[in-house]
């Protein structure tokens, strides 16, 4: 790590640093910086290579399941995360997804649910996947279509999900369908698809900028037990969202530590490259530019932290973990551009890491809620305390 002064802000016990500092350690050994064609192989290898190390225990709830802690640590998430991110995109993803995939088994599994499932997340010998984005239902949860009617001790799935991440690869899938309790999101249900349920298949494989497992799945009368139902029926839509506001935040940690590279490589090019009897950092427009990204970063940062920090209080974080989301990856965005500028023309050279980073950025803007999304989101809930108080 380059500038490791944040973990000693008030956020963080000391086992947050010595877990931030001990994974930096590890992955600058076993982390590779870029990957080959195979990007499916690869994110496989990279789980079962942070599972093996334990470092997926931390993605799950409860140590009677192999996880780290009795229940989510969202700091420790949150630091992995930056940490990762900082060494690879894909080796970040492969740990988020682990814990995106299984936190509605994590928060609301029952018994037999969290030891069928999130003991073999932990280790590792299981892949995750959420599956929650349709074709015509992405941050309007209340548009969704997939369907599922109960019949018997059975649920009927049919319908379709997109862009579901881990999508070809995932031993386990928890689906989000209609279950028509209520109208709107009050009648949604989650559901653990195994791969491989007849009715279950991958319809398409789809391919992005910064290359993961992605895929749309497709659900053709597709029978799973009542038992595989995850919380109580019709309660899908809470399970989603108190899902999401652990790992929304992640995701603004995630910015943090691609920023954080991209502010790395930007000091070293400005030191290094000659230009003018002198070197770029001489020059006081790139000074101001550097004085930019490090402002934006610890901007973003505390605001990501205090989220952490208030949600492993129990507190409600709807709004505060929208606003780090918000902020940390547009910030990023601005700071990899930077970055790449200031490399001038290698920075739009391919794999050069500035160009890779600007590549991995530009989804973090979109996925888990755009940012439209998070600022609808952060506008409701002040009306709504706004409210409460008039």
């Amino acid at each position: 790590m380059a500038d490791t002064t944040y973990l000693q802000w008030p956020f963080f016990e000391p086992r947050h640093a010595e877990l931030a500092q001990a994974l930096d350690a590890w992955a600058a050994q076993h982390v590779p910086h870029d990957h080959g064609p195979d990007v499916d192989a690869e994110c496989v290898a990279l789980v079962r290579t942070l599972g093996a190390a334990g470092w997926l225990r931390h993605a799950v709830g409860g140590r009677d399941v192999g996880g780290a802690h009795d229940t989510i640590d969202t700091r420790a998430i949150c630091l992995i995360r930056e940490t990762l991110a900082r060494h690879s995109g894909l080796a970040d993803f492969a740990f988020a997804m682990q814990g995106l995939g299984s936190g509605a088994i994590s928060l609301h599994g029952t018994p037999e649910q969290r030891q069928r499932y999130l003991t073999r997340v932990a280790s590792g010998e299981a892949i995750a996947a959420f599956a929650l984005s349709e074709p015509n239902a992405g941050s309007d949860v209340a548009a969704m279509a997939c369907a599922a009617r109960a019949e018997g001790d059975h649920y009927v799935l049919d319908g379709e999900k997109t862009w579901i991440s881990n999508g070809g690869i995932a031993d386990f899938y928890v689906v989000f369908a209609r279950t028509g309790e209520a109208p709107g999101a009050r009648g949604i249900s989650a559901f653990i698809v195994d791969a491989g349920t007849p009715g279950f298949e991958i319809a398409e494989r789809i391919n992005v900028i910064a290359p993961h497992p992605l895929a749309r799945l497709r659900f053709t009368n597709c029978r799973i037990p009542v038992s595989q139902r995850v919380g109580a029926a019709g309660e899908g839509f809470k399970v989603a969202m108190r899902t999401l506001d652990v790992f929304r935040t992640s995701v603004a940690a995630a910015s943090l530590g691609f920023a954080r590279r991209a502010l790395d490589e930007a000091l070293h090019r400005a030191t290094t490259r000659q230009m003018f009897n002198g070197v770029l950092a001489d020059f006081q427009l790139t000074q101001a530019k550097l004085a930019q990204m490090a402002t934006a970063i610890d901007a973003a940062a505390l605001l990501t932290y205090r989220a952490a920090w208030q949600r492993d209080q129990g507190r409600n974080v709807t709004r505060e973990a929208a606003m780090a989301k918000m902020t940390a990856t547009e910030n990023a965005q601005q700071v990899i551009d930077a970055a790449v500028q200031i490399w001038g023309g290698l920075g739009v050279v391919s794999e050069v890491p500035v160009e890779r980073l600007y590549r991995e950025i530009r989804a973090l803007r979109i996925y888990e809620g755009a940012t439209e999304v998070q600022q609808l989101i952060i506008a409701r809930e002040l009306l709504k305390e706004a409210g409460a108080r008039g």
